[in-house]
């Protein structure tokens, strides 16, 4: 088959829907540590940062998995990874139905962060070998569905929590994930010539050539500005729910802002992606950087339960863009064939990012007893973000020709 009938054919997607029904369910392990974090820290009666840090192994076993996973993805395809993440998922979800201490619940999160990995990066990196022009919309509807997995199951497991605690919580996840995943991923055994891969190779060797940095030298450049985002996206992303529990609000309030917020972030990943897809990765990357700054210094001033869910939506409608544009970049500037590898390290650090910035937002609480310094130290990591993107961007651009003398 031709280059044309392969790359954003029919076949393409429909492949995109599968994938993101995957991501959507396989993804919620991410998540559901936030919403049961309340309910944790009454059970143990731990503090704050202690409550944090199964969150924190997740985001670290989730980040280590990115990476791992996205090299298996390149050498054996998605399928047998799909498969093996999501037993290891389901067998994590059962280890933290059993635990009787906090020590025990955070080592079990760090495998359950690793097993639900496969369901991010490396869908990402896998979908974005099936599309050209349409790149930048792929890898963002399937980007979503990590936000979607936060925004539909914490709503939905809200009641069976309140009724029957967090493990029953757990037990019906891990029902889900296997009977979802495994059975959709063998929809996704056909892998794509290398052939097909031609064009887009040249474009990023060109591309390469032109910012002057070696695919290693740009892959932890972007892993810099990857941190330094997502410490500070991670702060009323993780701790929005315990925010509005100290409020006074109540849990199920928090789960509804959270939820609220990563619904903007599905809109804002959709449009990103339509941005993408004319003006590239970098440049989409930069905006969805500023705005993010922007929403969070609206968190310093308003901590009414209205302006509460006015500025979540705010936030998840700035930032949704920013994680799946750092693949676009990685497509646009290194080779295809080593897409899983290099997209699964720079949303490795990314998630690192997440997880430093989950512990520190609880550190900073329980130092200071208040999140607004928590709000300042995420607006302080942004900025580094910026600063990287707007460096790459200026190196990005074309040298102008030099004058001749007449």
């Amino acid at each position: 088959m031709s280059t044309s009938a392969i790359l954003d054919s029919r076949y393409s997607w429909a492949r995109l829907l599968v994938t993101l029904a995957i991501a959507t369910v396989a993804n919620v392990g991410m998540w559901a540590v936030i919403v049961v974090m309340p309910a944790v820290e009454v059970e143990f009666g731990a503090d704050r940062a202690a409550a944090s840090l199964p969150y924190t192994l997740t985001m670290i076993g989730f980040a280590v998995g990115n990476l791992v996973i996205g090299r298996l993805v390149d050498r054996f395809g998605i399928t047998l990874a799909l498969c093996a993440a999501a037993l290891l998922s389901a067998v994590s979800y059962g280890l933290a139905m059993l635990a009787p201490d906090m020590i025990w619940l955070s080592a079990a999160h760090l495998f359950l962060g690793l097993g639900t990995a496969a369901g991010f990066g490396p869908l990402i990196a896998d979908i974005s070998h099936w599309f050209q022009r349409r790149r930048g919309i792929a890898v963002a509807l399937v980007a979503s569905g990590n936000y979607l997995s936060g925004a539909i199951w914490p709503t939905a497991l809200a009641g069976m929590l309140a009724e029957s605690g967090w493990r029953s919580v757990y037990a019906t996840l891990a029902g889900v994930t296997l009977l979802v995943v495994i059975p959709l991923s063998v929809v996704l055994r056909r892998r794509i010539a290398l052939s097909a891969q031609g064009d887009s190779a040249a474009t990023s060797a060109s591309n390469a050539a032109r910012v002057g940095l070696s695919p290693r030298q740009l892959q932890w450049i972007l892993g810099l500005a990857g941190i330094g985002c997502c410490v500070a996206m991670s702060m009323p992303q993780v701790h929005i729910v315990a925010y509005c529990v100290g409020l006074g609000y109540g849990p199920t309030v928090g789960a509804e802002m959270l939820s609220l917020m990563l619904l903007g972030g599905v809109v804002s990943r959709v449009i990103s992606g339509l941005v993408a897809d004319r003006f590239g990765g970098v440049r989409t990357l930069l905006v969805g950087s500023i705005l993010q700054c922007i929403a969070l210094f609206f968190y310093l001033p308003y901590d009414g339960m209205v302006s509460l869910y006015l500025v979540s939506a705010i936030f998840g409608l700035a930032q949704g863009g920013i994680v799946p544009s750092y693949a676009l970049v990685v497509r646009e500037y290194m080779p295809p064939q080593e897409a899983g590898t290099r997209v699964g390290f720079v949303m490795m650090m990314t998630i690192l990012g997440m997880a430093l910035g989950g512990w520190m937002s609880g550190w900073i609480y329980d130092v200071s007893g208040s999140y607004q310094l928590a709000f300042v130290n995420g607006i302080f990591w942004n900025g580094l973000n910026i600063a990287i993107m707007v460096l790459l961007m200026m190196r990005s651009r074309p040298a102008r020709p030099r004058m001749q003398p007449a």
